[in-house]
């Protein structure tokens, strides 16, 4: 496990990027690496070289907070400058403000009632060589555990003949996650670890389900192994899982609690 060379870092000049600079996405990664700067997060990586340095690839992340993304992207950057783009809830992209600078960074708007569109703009943007973005578990996992996946990111890598790259990331649920309100100072010196797993090959003749069910399993492996290193201990821990020692709800309980802020959204519109 390896903390981040900036002297590697700056040695890696070379945009490797499909479309050329972009003036909005390198303020953005800018103002995060500010961020995170400031909040002196102390972020760890395993497996960095698996990331692509050209050419498409289906990043598909855990998703226990909501920064992910953010740090994530900033991994990459850090690795070889390579931009990923991510499929954003539409929601996202009808705020004014927000929808402007996600199209500016090229982002992918999804409309969870018909995502066809969606889906096809990221499989084009696979087949010019982009990084997508995608969280498989389709929400936040209040459980601190893997949930069950869909099969979109498996679907994606097979059509569009690119490899699936499993990402976890452990720690960052810490600076702000669903059901938990961070104060100010405990965002602070927060260790982040990292795992980019190798690359898994799905062929459009494979079963995308099998395919998911390995992925999932990937993902918790990885996840288990970041929770045995991480240097902070989760016993008691609001942050941490159930299973090993936490107080995070278990996944029967999230998932109950998600069913039925569901149930009061249909209600409400």
């Amino acid at each position: 496990m390896t903390t981040p060379s900036k002297t590697t870092a700056r040695k890696r000049t070379r945009d490797h990027t499909a479309s050329g600079f972009e003036p909005v996405y390198s303020g953005a990664v800018a103002i995060g690496r500010g961020l995170f700067g400031f909040w002196r997060l102390k972020p760890t990586v395993v497996g960095a070289e698996n990331i692509p340095d050209h050419g498409g690839g289906v990043i598909a992340m855990t998703h226990f907070g909501y920064f992910e993304f953010a740090l994530v992207e900033w991994m990459t950057f850090l690795h070889n400058r390579r931009r990923i783009r991510f499929m954003t809830k539409k929601e996202a992209f009808d705020k004014p403000m927000v929808g402007v600078l996600l199209r500016a960074m090229k982002h992918i708007s999804v409309n969870r009632q018909a995502g066809a569109g969606a889906y096809a703009d990221a499989v084009a943007a696979l087949k010019r060589g982009e990084l997508i973005g995608v969280f498989p578990e389709a929400g936040v996992s209040a459980s601190m555990t893997v949930r069950e996946l869909k099969t979109g990111a498996a679907r994606l890598a097979a059509e569009a003949g690119v490899p699936l790259l499993p990402v976890s990331v452990w720690g960052g649920q810490r600076l702000m996650t669903k059901g938990h309100k961070t104060r100010f100072f405990e965002r602070f010196g927060v260790p982040i670890s990292f795992t980019f797993g190798s690359p898994i090959i799905v062929d459009s003749e494979d079963d995308v389900i099998r395919a998911t069910t390995d992925l999932r399993k990937k993902l918790q492996e990885m996840v288990d192994q970041e929770q045995k290193n991480y240097p902070v201990d989760g016993a008691g821990q609001w942050w941490h899982p159930q299973n090993r020692g936490g107080t995070a709800p278990t996944p029967e309980a999230a998932a109950e609690a998600d069913a039925e802020r569901t149930r009061r959204r249909k209600s409400a519109s």
